[in-house]
């Protein structure tokens, strides 16, 4: 044979084997993640779950590419609502790493009935939880807005928006704490399936109802879009041939496991909170400069969230890994994979940030095309990038505790960098000293890189392997 069919050869081989990784993560096929390859088990979780993420991220690019035709009354709308909104999002992930940390101790521990039973004592919980926030948000959708520092023209465009959103949060918070019960057993192509399909639903309705409907319609779209991805998670959890199959007998509640993921879902709830709470204080520090500045702001978010996801499904992937193997009594490799998932993530987010150091005008000229808002939007991209890699990592280590059942350290991290250190920085840097957006934009990579830091130190103690769930 000669060195050219040698060659030859080896790439097709290389390319069939690339293929076959790929085709394996996304069969949805129950593997044992407690052994074999650390790499290959990284890498079968993490592509599902960053195309997931993917998908989650598309959710908020699709409306607000086709709100901005609407006018920046519509933009700052939707920003302001997803700004409250985080509050029932930080509920809904905090129920879901309650139950991917329950789900993935049980899956380790080769108990696959004691995993199905976790996951429906959290739906149960989630859907109590979400009665009381659907009413007051349905009831309060305008002095929501107002209390934001919206403009009364927004809140009279805006208010029917926050209303429907507000009112339909049963599916988002279902989405969420279902996919997380997937991402427990290790069936991360469920999650992202369920995401795909919502989505695919939000893209089709979201320009149809907002030609009839206005503003309002995107809101009915997306809701109606989870709402799809919702009734396929539940046919899979019934009728599927996962590891996880439940029955109406999984639901009837027992206290013991509720109080196991009540424990760790509202320290994992007040984790994201502390977070998402000093988002919507920088927001409301924004609104100081106006619509334009709020508007391009929640641009950039967006944009944010879109590179960001995928990153978070890596560290996704590790959340799982470090819960499985604690189950399964392998400590050392739950740790080498979460340095091996931040290894993977920091060269991701790398590529993030050149992206968005070169090419953020085009990015923002695309989803925006107004020039105030976008002049605001590019400057955001740029500033905030610079903390992208450190991110990376940062994420992985967030999710490492919260896949042990460790929820309290992370959100102790969060207390006090965000609110004893990033908001304060914030305020001074955009209001005292005069900087505008620009020390909003500034505040956010330096306290990202003092999360990263703080989690580094707390991880290499090793408490977390002794935690008990």
């Amino acid at each position: 044979m000669s060195n050219d069919q040698t060659t030859s050869s080896k790439t097709g081989a290389n390319n069939n084997s690339v293929y076959s990784i790929i085709k394996q993560a996304l069969s949805g096929e129950h593997r044992d993640y407690t052994t074999g390859s650390i790499r290959r088990a990284v890498i079968f979780l993490s592509i599902p779950m960053i195309l997931e993420m993917c998908m989650e991220s598309v959710f908020a690019v699709v409306d607000i590419f086709f709100v901005g035709r609407i006018g920046s009354h519509a933009v700052a709308t939707v920003g302001l609502t997803e700004s409250v909104l985080t509050i029932v999002y930080s509920m809904a992930i905090g129920l879901s790493m309650a139950a991917t940390a329950l789900v993935a101790r049980r899956t380790g521990e080769k108990d696959p009935e004691g995993a199905a039973h976790a996951g429906a004592q959290a739906i149960n919980l989630a859907l109590g939880v979400t009665v009381v926030v659907s009413l007051v948000g349905a009831f309060f959708a305008g002095d929501i807005l107002r209390v934001m520092g919206a403009s009364p023209e927004t809140v009279a465009s805006g208010a029917s928006y926050t209303r429907i959103l507000f009112g339909g949060s049963v599916v988002i918070m279902l989405l969420y704490l279902i996919n997380g019960v997937f991402r427990g057993a290790g069936n991360a192509s469920m999650a992202m399936w369920s995401l795909w399909i919502a989505n695919g639903c939000n893209i089709i309705l979201c320009p149809i109802l907002i030609h009839y409907f206005g503003l309002k319609g995107a809101a009915i779209a997306t809701t109606i879009g989870r709402g799809v991805g919702v009734l396929y998670q539940l046919y899979h959890l019934f009728k599927g041939k996962g590891l996880i199959r439940m029955s109406w007998k999984s639901f009837t509640p027992d206290v013991p496991v509720l109080r196991s993921l009540i424990k760790v879902a509202w320290t994992g709830t007040m984790q994201f909170l502390i977070g998402s709470a000093s988002w919507i204080v920088m927001v409301r520090i924004t609104a100081k400069f106006g619509d334009a500045a709020i508007a391009g702001y929640q641009v950039a978010i967006r944009i944010f969230l879109f590179f960001l996801l995928p990153a978070w499904g890596m560290s996704n992937a590790a959340a799982t890994l470090v819960g499985q193997n604690l189950g399964a009594q392998k400590p050392d490799r739950a740790e080498q994979s979460v340095w091996t998932a931040a290894r993977y993530n920091g060269i991701f987010m790398l590529v993030v940030t050149l992206l968005f150091l070169f090419g953020s005008e085009s990015i923002v000229s695309f989803m925006n095309k107004d020039a105030a808002v976008g002049k605001v939007a590019v400057l955001a991209l740029r500033v905030v990038s610079l903390g992208y890699i450190i991110y990376g990592v940062g994420m992985v280590l967030t999710n490492a505790f919260n896949g042990a059942g460790d929820t309290r350290t992370p959100t102790l991290i969060n207390l006090c960098c965000f609110w004893a250190f990033q908001i304060p920085l914030a305020y001074i840097l955009a209001v005292v000293l005069d900087m505008g957006p620009l020390g909003l934009f500034v505040a956010i990579p330096i306290t990202e890189t003092a999360v990263t830091a703080s989690s580094y130190l707390l991880f290499r103690k090793g408490a977390w392997k002794k935690v008990k769930i």
